[in-house]
């Protein structure tokens, strides 16, 4: 099996040429049409300069014609996750051309189709050291990071996952919700089954409405990640797919307990989780049996000890560039033929000179009952202050409700006080952000540069706004500032209050709305602040606007009296 890879050209020719190879839009592509692309593939890079190409192309079994004549061709291929700016900025050092799909701007490279012209090439077995692949670490943890992988990684990889779970897979077609542009769908979705005969889905399949006919089709596996398990919606009927299914593959982060064994329920099959990296590949699996059943088994190639200083585990196996070992940041405890993970050792960072374990503080937030999901990072760096933390959080149905009924600010105050009995004061998080759900990667990733790279809350700005009275220069409002109201926000926790900077400029955008006032601000005037207004108070706001001063009076005031007032002074003229 482990030279499956070194001769997988010469494997599928071996195929009957008419056997189905895998599936595109709902049409069959048989072992003739795939190896003619492989040619047409080869007979493109053969002539071009260079070692190093970047590949990028979202149909999976062009995909994997391009990396086999790209391999045969002596090109190494580096895989790009995305074809975002900054991923192409980082791959243009490094390579000499780009193939696929990638900007016009970077003059990607195409396979002309040259079909039954296609010289039919006699492909030797490929060298097992030869430098097959540059991947790159997830960015979980902060910047991705380039792997480089020898063909007899990928090659020990793939007989690893026959050897686990060839058995019950069969002849399932393989399905997946999750790109090939990373190791996991790489090995799980293109070569692998490329490897062992097995039809391939060239589409990623990311809708769940897609996805159930899909699997109904056929016997199948289904490749996955956990964002995707622990979305599937029970109110479809996933019986017809349950059927057929023969396993469902599960990497890229955890799959709490819960979620495994709702997917099991729902589908007939609890996930095998894979536990592995770009650095390590794969190390260790399970299948959970219940909520308790946490342990991971090691891979039979993979070799393991754990560190006694910190309790991180080290690994050294196949997969691996060499024969030394590699430490990682994993904690771990050992059990009865494998581990337990508990957590990373680098993420233990510095506030104020406290030691704080972000692991910690984000299973507090998830103890809780408020949250359904929780991930605290370092905030970029401002430069004169202190390191700060920011939580992103999506609610459970019961944080969502507090948030709903009393704001973003209780809410805050919930959860601080839950953080307050694991950490000190000053490591409290400075920013929250709370999501509908977290913003992951097509590898179904969440990564550290997507949460800090999200917009600010599309929280409102404004307030709820009713007219009571307009006349000539003057007009009457009942404004309420709702509690998610984004100037809330530090001002302050324990009682939010409308600040006063922001009850002059309402006076000014609505001012605009029913005056034509001038466009400069000069100044205020008998500017007065008596009490506060609170979220969602009804306050009245009066406007009165004086043409010949250029001056616009403005009042709030509710029943418990006056709020604020002044006169805003303004001038120049309209372009």
């Amino acid at each position: 099996m482990s030279d499956r890879i070194e001769n997988l050209y010469a494997a599928i020719a071996a195929r009957p040429a008419d056997a189905l190879a895998g599936w595109r839009a709902g049409q069959g592509v048989d072992n003739a049409q795939l190896l003619a692309r492989v040619r047409d593939w080869h007979a493109l890079l053969r002539a071009q300069a260079g070692s190093n190409f970047a590949l990028f192309l979202e149909d999976s079994i062009e995909f994997a014609a391009a990396l086999l004549g790209a391999w045969h061709a002596g090109k190494t291929i580096w895989l790009s996750a995305d074809t975002l700016p900054a991923s192409c900025a980082a791959l243009r050092g490094a390579v000499d051309g780009f193939l696929g799909e990638f900007p016009a701007s970077l003059a990607p490279l195409q396979a002309a189709a040259a079909g039954a012209m296609a010289k039919e090439a006699a492909f030797a077995a490929l060298d097992p050291d030869m430098p097959a692949l540059v991947v790159f670490t997830s960015g979980s943890t902060g910047a991705a990071q380039a792997i480089p992988k020898k063909l007899s990684q990928i090659a020990s990889e793939v007989a690893t996952l026959e050897e686990l779970f060839g058995a019950r897979a069969g002849n399932a077609a393989v399905l997946a919700t999750v790109s090939h542009q990373h190791i996991y769908g790489l090995l799980f979705k293109v070569l692998w089954p490329l490897a062992c005969g097995r039809a391939v889905h060239a589409a990623s399949i990311v809708y769940p409405e897609e996805l159930l006919p899909a699997m109904a089709a056929g016997p199948c596996l289904l490749v996955a990640s956990p964002a995707h398990l622990k979305r599937l919606p029970v109110h479809l009927d996933w019986s017809a797919a349950a059927a057929m299914l023969r396993g469902v593959f599960s990497s890229g982060g955890p799959l709490v307990a819960d979620a495994a064994l709702a997917t099991g329920a729902l589908l007939g099959q609890v996930p095998v989780e894979v536990y592995g990296s770009s650095e390590t590949g794969g190390v260790a699996w399970r299948q959970r049996r219940d909520i308790g059943d946490d342990a991971w088994l090691p891979f039979p190639t993979v070799a393991w000890r754990v560190h006694e200083e910190d309790a991180t585990l080290a690994v050294r196996s196949p997969h691996l560039a060499d024969d030394n070992w590699l430490a990682l940041a994993d904690r771990v405890a050992a059990t009865d033929g494998g581990f337990r993970l508990l957590g990373r050792s680098d993420r233990i960072v510095k506030i104020e000179e406290k030691r704080v374990s972000l692991d910690a503080m984000e299973a507090a937030l998830l103890a809780c009952g408020l949250a359904a999901e929780a991930r605290v990072a370092l905030c970029d760096p401002v430069p004169g202050e202190r390191q700060r933390l920011a939580a992103f959080v999506v609610p459970s149905a019961e944080g969502r409700a507090l948030l709903d009924q009393q704001g973003k600010q209780a809410l805050n105050a919930r959860l601080r006080a839950v953080l307050a009995g694991v950490v000190d004061a000053v490591a409290l998080p400075r920013r929250w952000r709370y999501l509908d759900q977290m913003p992951v990667n097509a590898q179904g990733k969440l990564t550290l540069a997507a949460l800090l790279a999200l917009p600010g809350d599309e929280r409102p700005r404004f307030p709820l706004v009713r007219e009571l009275e307009s006349e000539a220069g003057r007009v009457l409002l009942e404004i309420t500032a709702p509690a998610r109201l984004l100037y809330f926000d530090g001002h302050f926790d324990v009682a939010p209050i409308l600040p006063g900077v922001v009850q002059v400029e309402w006076a000014i955008h609505y001012g605009r709305q029913y005056f034509p006032l001038p466009p400069q601000f000069k100044g205020l005037n008998q500017l007065k602040f008596q009490q506060v207004i609170s979220p969602e108070k009804p306050v009245h706001l009066e406007l009165a606007y004086d043409a010949a001063k250029h001056s616009l009076r403005f009042s709030y005031s509710s029943t418990m009296g006056q709020h604020s007032s002044g006169r805003i002074m303004l001038g120049g003229s309209h372009a």
